[in-house]
């Protein structure tokens, strides 16, 4: 194929380009610097919000656009600026929170984008590690949640931590219609279930959507590689889409695999598609 078939190229972050160690390979640089040199567009979108990602990458990373809280946001890399975001109306979040406490499950409401690091807490009397873990990586920037005094203002995500998956996904999706419910795996414990409620127009494969629109990218010219059930849409929505061989074993039953992100997967997955020399 020519270099002319493809567009866009869009990479999930965690467990996909970065390996084990939070870490890019030197293969997988060359490639993204690849791209760049033959204009085609580099995205990544992930579950982080923008601050987690700044503390990863350098300004410099060679990438284009950051698609940031599973779509919440998107930003572009070198204007450096935000160029989308969307939130959930406080009356969905004063109501999402008051079913989420009667049903003794541990949350937080991120602050809107930018500001989406920041975030009060609701803790039951459950065992929930990933839970405590993910209060003091943020420590700073977490506060209590109190029931009687809180005004419950607009918020990016709730994000509701599970040890074990429940019904409760089921009956959110159920009851609140006008939000998106997004199934991840915890990146602190690799095990803990992530029920991440967002805006209904929010997700990984609406937000390459917009950018498409916006770049005046034919959607059928992009490529995506991803890791976890927050990846999805963004593999739904893209004709060529490859997911890691780390993958959970029901995500690659769906999608073609491509190297584990140990083995330079991303730089595999394009060399289906292109004749880069180093790869």
């Amino acid at each position: 194929m020519t270099i002319l078939n493809h567009k866009m190229i869009i990479t999930d972050l965690d467990g996909t380009l970065f390996n084990n160690n939070q870490e890019v390979s030197l293969t997988d640089m060359e490639s993204l610097f690849w791209l760049g040199q033959n204009d085609i567009v580099r995205v990544i979108a992930t579950g982080r919000n923008f601050y987690s990602v700044t503390k990863v990458l350098k300004n410099n990373f060679p990438i284009d656009y950051l698609i940031f809280s599973t779509g919440a946001g998107i930003y572009d890399w070198k204007n450096r600026k935000i160029i989308y975001s969307r939130f959930l109306p406080s009356i969905d979040v004063k109501q999402i929170s008051k079913f989420l406490i009667e049903h003794e499950a541990d949350f937080m409401i991120h602050e809107v984008i930018p500001e989406n690091h920041k975030f009060v807490y609701h803790q039951s009397h459950n065992v929930n590690p990933d839970f405590i873990t993910r209060i003091k990586f943020y420590k700073g920037f977490a506060s209590a949640l109190n029931p009687i005094t809180e005004t419950y203002q607009h918020a990016c995500q709730i994000l509701a931590i599970f040890p074990k998956e429940n019904g409760l996904f089921e009956e959110v999706n159920n009851r609140f219609k006008n939000v998106k419910i997004i199934r991840t795996t915890s990146p602190f414990d690799g095990k803990s279930v992530w029920m991440e409620i967002f805006p209904e127009t929010v997700s990984k494969g609406h937000g390459i959507n917009w950018l498409c629109k916006n770049l005046n990218i034919n959607p059928l010219k992009t490529i995506s590689v991803g890791n976890d059930y927050n990846d999805l849409e963004m593999l739904e929505f893209t004709p060529e889409k490859y997911v890691v061989s780390n993958a959970p074993n029901d995500l690659k039953e769906k999608f073609p695999v491509c190297g584990s992100n140990q083995e330079s997967g991303f730089s595999d997955a394009l060399s289906r598609h292109f004749s880069i020399s180093y790869i």
